[in-house]
């Protein structure tokens, strides 16, 4: 158990700011150039917004939005309001004005930071719904010179108000941040949402101690690390990575222009530590793939034999087996014909430590990396435990298992099967909901929601989301979502979601990869002129099916996939039928394409 030491994050931000001082911080890149942010410039930013907030009217316990993709600004906005003793709220920028309308007025927020012009249309669009909302803050006032003032300010505006501020109350900064404790609540993370209304959790300065603590001694971060900021900092994954575990123990942090870049900014970057979503190592992994298949035929050689002895090595490792000195020799000299080249690829050429998280991910995809030598493990954790909770620590890896709890967590397995948890990380309850604070956290547990299990070496396996466990007419129980991940182990393939409960037999709604199903089918000069007239080519159908029989095989009978269909759109956020995290909302799926499901069952 790891031992906190009550301390609140404005005074872990102020010691590592004494400690670092001249050194980097933080990285952005702007018109192709990284700019660098040292530790004095991240606390003079921080200051000064937060006095430009104070002299607005901003006070303790007030509410502040955050409606941006992931820049520095972010990370002054959070800590401003968070040294204030403030509740920062963050909001997915991909989420529509409605979504948006919920989490701002659900929150009661009272100020909010939106990134460029887009973003402060979804907050006009829904104002009059917003009454306790009483400014904008602007990052970028491109195209906005006619817009309306009285609400709306730049983000140098609020700073120059701090700097004046600061002048006539030197200290009123340290102060503010002095009254903060550890039992107070710093940050609410709403849920994804999958089968309502997200819910705001609320995560004290204890809460994010002792899971950034637990993080730290689980992978061994240290100041001579760096990791790039890509996934949504409204996300309790990446605010641990990008901002709280910074604050422990001082390493830089470089923002990447966007996800669309992300692969080019893993290059120029090169992190030691990596947080990948499933859907990143499964773009990562197709993306290889589909490059090897264009290449020279020599190329093609050598990658299936080095991948031959990669998948060898990484058995023998995983099984802590001597890798002997043959194979260690091939392995060698293969690394430095083309291993060492693909880590290269994804960016991940320094990496010591990376791992997939956030939802399950196929034990291929994670085998495909470790045979490149990229040591990829799984870990798992909730927006109520602030984050992560379970990990593969050092060289305990088992692939298909999310590893052994974090120093700060204690948990259970409940008669049914659900994953129980424990510990100081649990979240302190949901805004303004008592009775689903209650029906979360019984007597001390935190019921997650998702069946697991518990092999022998003591490491945690989740089975499936416990209400999304299908019970076929015949009465067998199957977990959805492995035969979803081996689905999307394809290069082809981007999302599944298998139908079946009170069914005869499994069937799917396939979304194909548009970018390597339309390569696939300009190599075979095969014409189409979008997303739906790919999927109602014959060919692509044909193609989707090799991959579909060759999933079933790795199955029994019962859990085979025995029809699929196309889907003719790609799964929008917009049309509430994935969350901003992409995770599937399964319900709305199955409403949305409800007559395309009965075609398959022929009723």
């Amino acid at each position: 158990m790891v031992e906190l030491t009550r301390k609140t994050i404005a005074r872990f931000f102020l010691d590592r700011v004494a400690e670092r001082r001249d050194q980097v911080a933080l990285r952005e890149k702007k018109f192709g150039i990284w700019r660098r942010v040292t530790w004095n410039e991240y606390l003079g930013h921080v200051k000064r917004f937060a006095l430009g907030l104070a002299s607005l009217g901003f006070e303790r316990g007030h509410n502040f939005a955050i409606l941006s993709e992931n820049c520095c600004e972010w990370l002054y906005a959070d800590l401003a309001v968070i040294c204030l003793g403030g509740l920062s709220v963050g909001v997915y920028p991909t989420s529509p004005a409605a979504e948006v309308c919920y989490v701002v007025k659900h929150s009661d927020s009272r100020f909010v930071l939106a990134e460029d012009q887009e973003q402060t249309d979804k907050i006009l669009e829904v104002m009059d719904e917003l009454p306790l909302l009483n400014k904008i803050v602007v990052k970028d006032l491109k195209g906005m010179r006619h817009y309306p003032r009285d609400r709306i300010l730049s983000f140098e505006e609020v700073e120059k108000l701090g700097a004046a501020l600061e002048k006539r109350q030197p200290d009123l900064f340290d102060r503010e941040a002095a009254l903060g404790r550890p039992e107070d609540v710093a940050i609410m993370v709403y849920t994804s949402g999958t089968t309502g209304p997200p819910k705001g959790a609320m995560i004290t300065h204890q809460n994010i101690e002792a899971m950034t603590a637990a993080t730290v001694e689980a992978i061994g971060a240290d100041r001579d690390d760096s990791v790039v900021s890509y996934l949504p900092l409204c996300h309790v994954a990446e605010r641990i990575f990008s901002l709280f575990l910074p604050m422990h123990v001082g390493y830089a942090v470089s923002f990447a222009e966007s996800i669309a870049t992300i692969q080019s900014d893993l290059r120029e970057i090169a992190p030691t530590i990596f947080l990948g979503v499933p859907r990143i190592w499964e773009k990562l992994h197709a993306s290889i793939l589909i490059n090897i298949k264009d290449s020279a035929f020599t190329k093609r050689w050598i990658f299936e034999r080095a991948l031959s002895v990669g998948y060898g090595v990484a058995e023998a490792r995983l099984a802590h087996q001597p890798v002997g000195f043959w194979k260690n020799s091939r392995h060698l000299a293969f690394r430095w014909l083309m291993l060492r080249a693909l880590q290269n690829y994804v960016g991940l050429r320094k990496v010591r430590f990376c791992f997939s998280a956030a939802a399950p991910i196929s034990p291929d995809v994670l085998k495909f990396f470790h045979a490149l030598g990229i040591r990829v493990k799984e870990g798992y954790g909730m927006t109520e435990t602030t984050g992560l909770a379970f990990i593969h620590m050092g060289d305990d890896v088992r692939i298909g298992t999310v590893g052994k709890p974090v120093g700060c967590i204690t948990f259970d397995i409940a008669a049914d099967g659900e994953l129980l948890m424990k510990g100081e990380s649990v979240f302190a309850g949901y805004y303004k909901d008592e009775a689903a604070t209650r029906h979360t956290i019984v007597e001390g547990w935190l019921h997650s929601g998702d069946i697991a299990e518990l092999d022998q070496a003591g490491h945690v396996r989740i089975v499936d989301r416990k209400k999304d466990i299908i019970i076929t007419s015949g009465g067998k129980n199957i977990a959805p979502s492995e035969i979803e991940n081996a689905l999307k182990f394809s290069p082809y393939i981007k999302e599944a979601v298998v139908i079946g409960d009170n069914r005869r037999f499994l069937s799917a709604l396939i979304q194909i990869d548009f970018d390597t199903v339309g390569k696939w089918a300009t190599d075979h000069r095969i014409a189409y002129t979008n997303f739906k007239s790919l999927t109602q080519i014959q060919d692509v159908t044909d193609l989707i099916r090799k991959e579909v029989d060759a999933v079933n095989e790795q199955f029994s009978r019962v859990e085979n996939v025995r029809k699929f269909m196309l889907l003719t759109k790609e799964l929008d956020h917009d049309d509430d039928e994935v969350t901003a995290t992409m995770k599937v909302r399964r319900k709305n799926i199955y409403e949305r394409f409800s007559a395309e499901i009965e075609a398959l069952y022929g009723t």
